[in-house]
């Protein structure tokens, strides 16, 4: 006899928090937004921890490495999607890592022969205007001299004028010494008014360049989510395919976390690719896994050893699978159940497991919601595939801009591999849809604005951390007739409003 769940599955939109009692402490500006993305030891810290509680999904039409950069400076994480080559996935992850690291390799070089007509090619290539002249043209040649868009006219200048008639030469160049700390060069950088500082080995070669601007960009960005070396903390999708090749060569490109693509994360198949993870690289590699949506799917990926756990099957804008096969579960419901069971395996292991609530989120609030209902923080695909970072193209629709989105289980993106069951390697039926997002502008304008949102409503809640909104919070229940009442109703609205 099959089991039967006769209370309804409840969505965000089902729900509202009640509010607490705020002090004068309880502004915007003392919220702190911290949270795990990773399992930690009771008494331990996160091995990574994000400064705001936003995760992009692993989607082709969302995570690329422009949006990476983008949610990085903000203070999330980007996972690169996995439905492409592996060297086209571990190639994005490589060029997020290499684009701040405070001491950056040279990636521009030319040697002595090189022409005007060179130097232009590279800048419309790579969009770099400073450029190394090196011996052999090399990353790690000798170091002869550099040139920066300050050092030419293309209007006074013919094109095959060789790079050694116009490139400020080594002898008047400011260099540092391999071995500068990255505060000493930036304070070489202010003292001579540079923008770009060359860094040589004893022996005279090219080894990094260190920008002012990457200073500036900083404190431009302080929550910006670094490594120990300074570079921005990616993470990557992996399947439960191609795992033993995928995995290692994100790894070497410099991948900080990983996590299983699948939409139902309850088998084998991620039991596996997060032993042979276990096996191969102990607990120094993280990986999340997932989707589940209850107590029973949750305890199997903990003691699979997950890192962290994905919940929600079938509420993503784009996702049709609760039409197309009858699976899932409401995502508030959902969501409460396992961070539920997340509580009480701590209590019981002393080990911590970040849940990440992924889909149903159609309004700023909903995130505020998720993250009372336990969720650590929260995956997002339409909300990032409207910034003008995602890798869709921008069109006008209807007089309208407009942003593509579509679901891994479309046709479009035909990825298999997130819906495999160990059959045959294509997709039997589309789980997805093709479609269109408002757009939306840059990233860091409208995360911004999100989270002026969260901070608000946890003020309200008189919470200032997310540990605190979880252990205060009152949700109530909410009918449809007064879901009406929350938005505007018996007025006639002067100008469309912003949703």
């Amino acid at each position: 006899m099959a089991i039967f769940i006769n209370e309804p599955s409840h969505t965000f939109n089902e729900y509202l928090l009640i509010p607490g009692y705020s002090s004068s402490e309880h502004i915007p500006a003392n919220v702190k937004l911290n949270t795990p993305l990773v399992k930690y030891k009771k008494g331990e810290k996160p091995a990574i921890e994000m400064k705001i509680p936003m995760v992009s999904a692993i989607m082709q039409s969302v995570s690329g490495d422009r949006l990476a950069v983008a949610l990085a400076r903000s203070g999330g994480v980007s996972f690169i999607y996995g439905s492409q080559s592996i060297e086209d996935e571990a190639a994005m992850v490589a060029k997020v890592k290499a684009y701040k690291a405070g001491f950056v390799p040279s990636d521009t070089n030319v040697c002595p022969e090189a022409t005007l007509a060179d130097v232009l090619k590279i800048k419309r290539e790579t969009g770099h205007s400073t450029i190394a002249v090196t011996h052999d043209g090399s990353a790690n040649g000798k170091l002869l001299g550099m040139i920066t868009s300050r050092d030419y006219r293309v209007s006074r200048m013919e094109m095959d004028t060789k790079v050694t008639e116009f490139m400020t030469p080594l002898d008047k160049l400011v260099v540092a010494k391999e071995g500068v700390t990255l505060s000493e060069a930036n304070n070489i950088i202010w003292d001579n008014k540079l923008n770009a500082l060359p860094v040589i080995s004893n022996e005279g070669n090219m080894l990094y360049f260190v920008f002012r601007k990457d200073y500036e960009e900083h404190k431009e960005n302080p929550n910006e989510l670094l490594d120990e070396h300074k570079r921005y903390i990616v993470g990557a999708g992996v399947n439960t395919r191609d795992y033993e090749k995928r995995i290692p060569a994100l790894l070497e490109a410099g991948a900080d976390v990983l996590c299983i693509d699948s939409s139902e994360g309850f088998s084998e198949w991620q039991q596996r690719t997060i032993a042979w993870v276990r096996e191969n690289y102990g607990d120094t590699v993280k990986i999340g896994a997932g989707n589940v949506v209850d107590k029973e799917g949750f305890l199997f990926l903990a003691e699979c050893g997950a890192d962290f756990i994905k919940v929600g099957i079938g509420g993503g804008s784009i996702c049709i699978t609760r039409e197309t096969k009858g699976i899932g579960r409401g995502q508030a419901t959902a969501l409460i159940e396992v961070c539920q069971a997340r509580d009480e395996f701590f209590e019981k292991t002393g080990v911590y497991i970040p849940v990440c609530s992924d889909g149903g989120i159609v309004f700023d609030h909903h995130i505020t919601l998720a993250m009372a209902m336990g969720a650590d923080f929260v995956m997002l695909g339409r909300y990032f595939a409207r910034f003008d970072e995602s890798p869709t193209e921008k069109l006008m629709i209807n007089g309208s801009y407009v942003k593509e989105y579509w679901g891994e289980g479309s046709n479009r993106a035909r990825n298999w591999m997130r819906y495999d069951l160990g059959g045959d390697k294509k997709l039997s039926f589309e789980e997805g849809v093709d479609s269109y997002v408002p757009y939306a502008g840059p990233l860091k304008d409208n995360v911004e604005k999100t989270l002026s949102k969260v901070r608000s409503t946890m003020c309200n809640c008189g919470a200032l951390t997310l540990p605190e909104l979880r252990e205060k919070a009152k949700l109530t229940l909410v009918s449809s007739t007064s879901i009406v009442e929350g938005g505007a109703h018996d007025v006639v609205v002067k100008a469309s409003r912003e949703v």
